[in-house]
């Protein structure tokens, strides 16, 4: 089956196209490089362009008899949203009403999309199942269930068959070192913390008055290559499943604080992580962490690398080979 991967070429694409590769996928990533690398695109063909471009996109699918899509083209930076979210609501909602209208030109009919725990907004309880209300507090949450909302309607409408997949915070990298993480700005506080071990810099703690063991928030982190074969899995899915709208959780079902992220990264390393504490930022939640139950049921999913020390090696691995 050739599928197309839009945005492709950025994290957690490129390492769901090594993971197409690996099933006897084709992946054909298409991506605007606004925020991807082409360096990352090693499994299949490569199309610079804009999910924007109706032309471009209904050509794209033709010419490669695409059969399904994982859709990956996104703005994601949370702060940006709320600067600028014109551009987010563009890109994101525009950009996806492009792209669903030329899969319906082209007669595909299957997708997977890359959503987000940020939906939630603020959990009233934890773990997050996919049940509890859905209230985004930022632009960037807000595109994406839009998206998801649009997605069920052209299920119903146009037998359009997608599945959502709802992140919580992807991290690491590939464990044979071919990719890794690289954005520009980086947010996240897993390459955050190794760039502060590897070059001496003072690594921002936002925030030690939470409700949680040392004050800190708490996160749920997912490693990228479980994310990518999730992604595989609800490809399947869509294959088997009558259903023409689906949403899975993908997490670890475990949180860690900002303050044990820190010790993992120096006994990851054997470096030492300076760190500073800032005022909290808006909006970020004390908890975050998943409940994945219902896609070990239904896509028979089961996170492979789920130790934090684990998963931090194999970022640390791949930008210390980078620098």
């Amino acid at each position: 089956m050739n599928v197309l991967v839009t945005g492709g070429a950025g994290y957690i694409g490129s390492h769901a196209c090594k993971q197409l590769k690996k099933y006897g996928f084709t992946p054909i990533v298409y991506d605007n490089l606004s925020r991807g690398h082409q360096e990352a695109v090693k499994w299949g063909p490569f199309g610079k362009g804009d999910i924007l471009d109706f032309k471009k996109v209904i050509q794209t699918l033709k010419e490669h008899n695409i059969q399904a899509v994982l859709h990956f083209a996104a703005f994601s930076y949370v702060g940006e949203s709320v600067e600028k979210p014109e551009l987010y609501y563009q890109n994101n909602v525009q950009g996806t009403l492009s792209l669903l209208e030329g899969m319906l030109k082209a007669n595909v009919k299957k997708l997977v999309f890359s959503s987000t725990c940020a939906t939630y907004g603020i959990p009233e309880t934890t773990p997050l199942n996919e049940e509890l209300p859905q209230n985004p507090i930022n632009p960037y949450g807000q595109t994406k269930l839009i998206i998801e909302k649009i997605l069920k309607d052209y299920g119903s409408a146009y037998n359009l068959k997608s599945v959502c997949l709802r992140y919580f915070n992807a991290a690491g990298a590939d464990s044979e070192g071919e990719i890794g993480e690289n954005h520009d700005p980086e947010t996240h506080i897993i390459p955050l913390a190794i760039e502060a071990a590897l070059n001496k810099k003072t690594l921002k703690i936002f925030g030690n008055d939470y409700p949680t063991p040392d004050g800190t928030c708490l996160r749920d982190y997912i490693h990228v290559t479980d994310l990518a074969e999730a992604h595989v899995l609800a490809l399947k899915f869509l294959d088997q499943s009558d259903k023409n709208f689906e949403y899975f959780n993908l997490g670890n079902e475990k949180a860690y604080s900002v303050k044990e992220i820190i010790k993992a990264t120096e006994e990851a390393s054997s470096l030492k992580v300076n760190a500073e504490i800032y005022p909290r930022r808006p909006g970020d939640p004390a908890i975050l962490v998943s409940d994945s139950t219902k896609a070990k049921k239904h896509l028979n999913w089961k996170p492979q690398i789920t130790d934090i020390k684990d998963i931090i090696l194999t970022a640390y691995n791949w930008h210390k080979k980078q620098s």
